[in-house]
């Protein structure tokens, strides 16, 4: 299996360290470690510092993933595989597919969700979703994409990067057609827990049951993108296993470090995600007031979930807008081309406590 090169990552890898201020950032601001190490209960520091520095088990801590299964209805920890969330789009992926099958993607998405099934050679159709009614992803759109050899759904709610969400009505709906026409979900969902509104908040697909798999990590809810640790939930103990045996040839097993820390973020949970929904809320705020200022420059589809959101240029250029707000300014913004979109809109971060400095920067350079 050959790979295309991973646009996004490219670029960030380009820029995201030489640039001065991040306006397309997709995490939260990272938490400090001895801060995590402070809030850790008795349990979770008692690991840290008898922590040795040998193999951890392959699926994963087992106290993590008994934190990780609290996080769902019906699910337990034997129903987890521990790894890093890129990894185990690559694990899943292989396990699931084989050359020929038919596949169903959100999209625009975070490309190994579609890219890594192209490559095995599988046939991939686009679910796209309708700017015009809040970037709504039509679930009568997807049925004409359904045929009687799809293989696998790809769904990713709350949306990267429009920060979209489905109706629960429309979520029920996409899990029951899908378990009728035999049909396997992979639903990455890294952003759920950061709706705006509780109400938002879909169920998540593993506790669907019938082969349905839940993708999820610490990097975007949890601000802890460093520790790599993601995690699988699925109850098809077949499949699980065949994960476990894929995962033997990458990693093995995760690091023993990231996992205790992993722990102690999950048990601190509260009080971080309420953090970074206080922050989201002033920030959306001065980003509603930048777009409607400038709303003849740009279109904006308030996000109801996540960390980003995905603006339209009334004119267009998104590459070139961003190579210029990036050379002026310092400030960098991610164009929708790396997500092989049409070159109209940008991603623009609003996870991150610098960002109303950052988006000051690009409104004088607008000026």
């Amino acid at each position: 299996m050959k790979l295309k090169p991973f646009a996004l990552e490219r670029y960030f890898a380009k820029h995201e360290f030489s640039t001065p201020y991040l306006l397309s950032s997709s995490d939260c601001d990272g938490l400090p470690a001895s801060e995590l190490v402070a809030k850790a209960d008795d349990e979770a520091r008692g690991l840290w510092e008898r922590l040795t520095l040998g193999y951890s088990e392959s699926q994963g801590l087992p106290l993590l993933r008994r934190e990780i299964a609290s996080l769902y209805s019906g699910v337990s920890a034997d129903e987890i595989v521990v790894a890093a969330p890129q990894e185990l789009v690559l694990i899943a992926m292989s396990c699931l597919l084989e050359a020929g099958d038919h596949v169903v993607c959100t999209f625009p998405g975070y490309q190994s969700l579609y890219q890594v099934a192209e490559s095995i050679g599988c046939r991939v159709d686009r679910w796209e979703p309708v700017e015009a009614e809040g970037w709504r992803f039509r679930v009568d759109d997807l049925l004409e994409k359904l045929t009687p050899e799809t293989k696998l759904l790809v769904i990713n709610f709350p949306h990267n990067p429009t920060g979209a969400v489905l109706s629960a009505n429309d979520f029920r709906r996409v899990m029951q057609l899908t378990r009728e026409r035999g049909i396997r979900v992979f639903s990455d969902e890294m952003y759920r827990g950061l709706e705006h509104e509780s109400k938002d908040r879909l169920p998540a697909a593993c506790e669907a049951g019938g082969g349905a798999v839940s993708l999820s990590g610490m990097s975007k809810v949890y601000g802890l993108a460093g520790l790599r640790v993601g995690w699988l939930a699925t109850k098809d103990a077949g499949l699980r296993e065949r994960f476990l045996e894929y995962k033997d040839y990458t990693t093995i097993c995760a690091a023993g470090p990231s996992e205790v820390l992993a722990l102690m973020g999950l048990r601190a949970r509260s009080e971080i995600v309420a953090r970074h929904l206080e922050r989201f809320g002033r920030n959306l705020g001065l980003l509603d007031e930048f777009f409607a200022r400038r709303a003849g420059m740009f279109s904006w589809v308030r996000p109801k979930a996540g960390t980003i959101g995905f603006p339209g240029l009334r004119n267009g250029g998104a590459e070139a807008f961003c190579e210029k707000i990036r050379r002026d300014a310092g400030v960098l913004l991610l164009p929708s081309t790396v997500y092989g979109y049409r070159d109209a809109h940008l991603r623009i971060g609003f996870g991150r406590g610098n960002m109303p400095e950052a988006l000051s920067r690009l409104d004088r350079l607008l000026q």
